[in-house]
């Protein structure tokens, strides 16, 4: 009697555990879909240059947009006041300065809200005694690194109000690839909540799994220089750039490590080459883990993470030969989110679940 009565005790938890986490996944995945909003949003505040169009950093008063003519007037005369305008958009109407101030606006606004998504569910949750031990400081990490990406935004924003007609490529970088972090960290914890039938998978198919999302991080962080230079828009061949498949000119700039931050051509040339490094290190991680993993869920979603490799690929090369229309470069920037966010879960699952809280 003893015995089963343990079981069924046993049993319970079990089931509650799994109730629990089922909830904290799935509000991971809503946590999860607000940044990809704040990323595609971005994305498309920085294609169509409205990053600058707020001037002043207001975390509370900023929420509410101007209502009126005079406060609209007020906020196109601070912006008016900057490089970019005087540069740049000088002779721009109101109009138009509203629609570059929408999504600015709308990129912050996004960007607050996701602290609310996190921080009200996390204290119900914690209160609630719903969360495990281990995912307490994970969750607190989160919540840090969020207030963390807020300054770094404004950080970002700040570099081009008084001297520069854009934001500083350096600051992009940090800023987007801190996203990037972000999203990989909610996406691994949301993932370890998660049934795991196939158990982990072996040590080298766990590594490189992991590698594949360092080298993504890598690539992103390329790919923000690119962006934070506008080097997209210049040597829009493939897969020759500038006539040949090593250009010249790519330390034209002293000293010399300065061309892999500061020179349009070295950038987009780095950046090429990280693409086929990532493409062919997919390739390899599919193969070798159909090979030593067969028959289980790891090797049919390293196979998947090659295919959106090769599709983040494609969108590249059109992005690039078609001199970076808005929609295939938008596509192409929300779409290394996906990709990336599918290679953190794929990591995760091949070193299985956490370990369920039930008492021995």
């Amino acid at each position: 009697m003893a015995v089963a009565a343990q079981a069924s005790h046993s049993g319970a938890q079990i089931e509650r555990a799994e109730r629990n986490r089922a909830l904290l996944r799935w509000w991971l995945y809503v946590v999860l879909a607000f940044l990809l909003a704040i990323f595609l949003v971005g994305g498309a505040t920085r294609l169509t240059g409205s990053g600058l169009s707020i001037t002043e950093w207001q975390p509370i008063h900023g929420v509410v947009p101007p209502v009126s003519d005079a406060e609209w007037q007020e906020e196109f005369a601070k912006y008016q006041q900057i490089p970019q305008y005087q540069q740049l958009n000088r002779g721009m109407t109101l109009d138009e300065f509203k629609v570059i101030f929408w999504w600015e606006w709308s990129h912050r606004l996004l960007a607050r809200g996701v602290g609310f998504v996190v921080a009200l569910p996390l204290a119900f949750f914690w209160l609630a005694g719903r969360l495990e031990p281990h995912l307490k400081p994970k969750m607190v990490g989160l919540l840090a690194l969020g207030a963390l990406q807020g300054a770094i935004g404004w950080w970002m924003v700040a570099s081009g109000l008084s001297e520069r007609v854009s934001v500083s490529q350096y600051r992009l970088a940090v800023h987007l690839v801190m996203a990037s972090l972000i999203f990989v960290a909610t996406m691994v914890i949301a993932r370890g909540l998660a049934p795991q039938p196939a158990g982990p998978a072996s040590r080298g198919t766990q590594r490189f799994a992991g590698w594949m999302v360092v080298f993504l991080l890598a690539q992103l962080y390329l790919g923000a220089l690119v962006a934070g230079l506008h080097a997209g828009l210049s040597y829009n061949t493939w897969p020759l750039m500038d006539g040949s498949l090593w250009p010249g000119d790519l330390l034209a700039i002293e000293p010399a490590w300065r061309n892999f931050f500061e020179n349009p051509k070295t950038v987009q040339f780095m950046h090429r080459l990280g693409a086929y490094w990532v493409f062919a290190a997919a390739l390899w991680h599919m193969i070798a883990t159909l090979r030593h993993e067969r028959g289980s869920p790891h090797g049919w979603r390293a196979t998947a993470l090659f295919v959106l490799v090769t599709i983040q690929a494609v969108l590249g090369i059109a992005t690039l030969l078609l001199v970076v229309p808005l929609d295939l470069a938008l596509a192409h920037h929300g779409f290394a989110m996906i990709l990336l966010g599918f290679a953190a879960a794929h990591w995760r699952g091949t070193r299985g679940a956490y370990p369920l809280p039930v008492a021995g």
